[in-house]
């Protein structure tokens, strides 16, 4: 699950940085009946604004009244609802960096006493992390361990685990 908006992966035109940061602030410009919409970025070297476009010349009588209170509202659950939007991300050609911005909750480990393990990963967002990882850090298990499993053939899933995913998943470790 998320613990925070992951940071925008973009060239500054400033600083050459590569990390923006999403500030949660929308502009929103009206030119007679269209209206533009950008959610405003930070570049973590200097600090200079950036916008990724959300809505462009969009005519105000199609554009749902809420979404505007919203985006006049600077609503973060909005600005994180954007970011999962891949149309959006294709549009202003930027990527997610979500290292450090998830966490794995895993409900404890008393489930990973048994012989074999049956488990099921939900993701809350469309989080891109690789399963190999996952299974590491929820199973108690080191990477390496965790490949040699998988080349043992002792753990299976019907989805390929090398890699990176960004749904859900299931998988069986045999001990």
């Amino acid at each position: 699950m998320p613990t925070c908006l992951p940071l925008v992966t973009r060239r500054c035109h400033t600083c050459a940085s590569m990390r923006f940061r999403t500030s949660g602030k929308f502009r929103v410009n009206a030119n007679h009946k269209l209206l533009d919409a950008w959610l405003l970025v930070l570049c973590t070297g200097c600090g200079e604004t950036a916008k990724l476009t959300v809505l462009e010349r969009m005519n105000v009588r199609s554009f749902r009244p809420e979404l505007l209170e919203r985006m006049h509202a600077n609503d973060l659950g909005l600005t994180a609802e954007l970011l999962q939007d891949p149309v959006l991300l294709r549009r202003n050609r930027v990527a997610l960096d979500w290292d450090d911005a998830w966490r794995l909750d895993t409900g404890g480990r008393d489930h990973l006493d048994g012989e074999v393990i049956d488990v099921s990963v939900r993701f809350t967002a469309r989080i891109p992390v690789r399963p190999v990882r996952l299974i590491a850090e929820g199973c108690g298990l080191s990477r390496a361990e965790v490949e040699r499993l998988i080349a043992e053939e002792k753990l299976v899933s019907a989805v390929r685990l090398r890699g990176k995913l960004a749904g859900d998943f299931g998988f069986t470790l045999k001990r």
